[in-house]
C-alpha cells in the first residue's frame, strides 16, 4: 500500500511538473498587426446577430496533414479563439483549401464560396503557387483586384494572407515581388493584410521557431499555425471593434 501511494505521488508530481512548463511564446509584434483599416461588416454581422461568419479561401499552407491536420490547422485555431474572446457570439469559420491553386484559379471560384458562405468576412490566403510558377507579376495583380473586387460584391470584408515563411526554400524562391503586390492590392481596395511571410521570418529571427527544422517536425507546423489563428484572432477583434462587444457581452 505503501509502494503504491508512493508511485501514485510521483506521477502527481511529474502531471504537475509537466503542466507547469509553459508553452513558447509566439507573440506577434503590434506593428504586424495594427491597421487604420475597419472590418466593418463583420462588425455589423456581430451586432446584428451575435455571430460572426468567416470563409477562409486557400492553398495547401491553410491544412496540415493527416486524419486530424483540419483540427489544428489555423482556420480551426482562429474559430478556437475567437470563440474563445467573443463569449456569447457564435463564430463559424469554413476552409476552402485547393493544394497548388493560383490566385486567378481562387479568384475564378470566389463568387461561389460568396454565395454557398454567406460571409461576413473572407480571409484569402494566396501568393506562394503563383510564385512556384512564376505567374506574370501582372497576371498576379490582375487575379487579386478580382478576386478582392468579388469580396467586396458579395459584401464582405476581406482580409489578404501572403505566403508562409521558410528559410528552405527563401534561396531557391524569391517571393518578395509577390508579397509587394499583396500589401500594394491590400492598400487599393483599403483591405487588411495579414503578413504571415514577415511574422513567420519574426519568430525565425528571435529563436521563437527553429524553421530550419520545421520540414518534418509536425509537433512545431501545429504550435505555428495555433499561433497563426490567434494572431488572426486579434487581428480580426481589433480591426472590427470587437473588444466593445465583448465588454457588453460579459457585463
Amino acid at each position: 500500500m505503501t509502494l503504491l501511494l508512493t508511485i501514485l505521488a510521483a506521477v502527481a508530481l511529474f502531471d504537475s511538473a509537466v503542466a507547469a512548463v509553459p508553452e513558447p511564446s509566439c507573440v506577434v509584434p503590434q506593428s504586424f498587426l495594427s491597421s487604420d483599416t475597419e472590418l466593418t461588416r463583420a462588425l455589423n454581422e456581430v451586432k446584428a446577430r451575435q455571430r460572426l461568419d468567416i470563409s477562409v479561401v486557400g492553398t495547401g499552407s491553410s491544412a496540415l496533414p493527416g486524419p486530424d491536420g483540419a483540427r489544428y490547422a489555423y482556420p480551426a485555431q482562429l474559430e478556437k479563439a475567437l470563440q474563445k474572446d467573443l463569449p456569447g457570439i457564435t463564430v463559424k469559420v469554413t476552409v476552402h483549401v485547393q493544394p497548388r491553386a493560383t490566385a486567378a484559379d481562387l479568384a475564378a471560384g470566389m463568387a461561389k464560396v460568396l454565395a454557398d458562405d454567406k460571409p461576413a468576412l473572407v480571409i484569402w490566403q494566396t501568393g506562394t503557387a503563383d510564385a512556384m510558377n512564376s505567374v506574370e507579376p501582372e497576371g498576379f495583380h490582375t487575379s487579386l483586384d478580382d478576386g478582392v473586387g468579388a469580396v467586396e460584391g458579395g459584401n464582405a470584408d476581406v482580409i489578404l494572407m501572403n505566403m508562409q515563411y521558410s528559410p528552405h526554400t527563401e534561396s531557391m524562391m524569391d517571393v518578395s515581388g509577390y508579397a509587394d503586390i499583396m500589401r500594394f492590392v491590400a492598400q487599393q481596395h483599403n483591405a487588411l493584410l495579414f503578413d504571415r511571410l514577415g511574422i513567420m521570418r519574426s519568430w525565425s529571427d528571435d529563436g521563437t521557431f527553429d524553421l530550419y527544422s520545421a520540414t518534418k517536425n509536425y509537433d512545431m507546423a501545429r504550435r505555428v499555425h495555433e499561433c497563426i489563428g490567434r494572431a488572426l484572432a486579434s487581428q480580426i477583434i481589433s480591426a472590427s471593434h470587437l473588444d466593445a462587444v465583448r465588454m457588453q457581452t460579459t457585463r
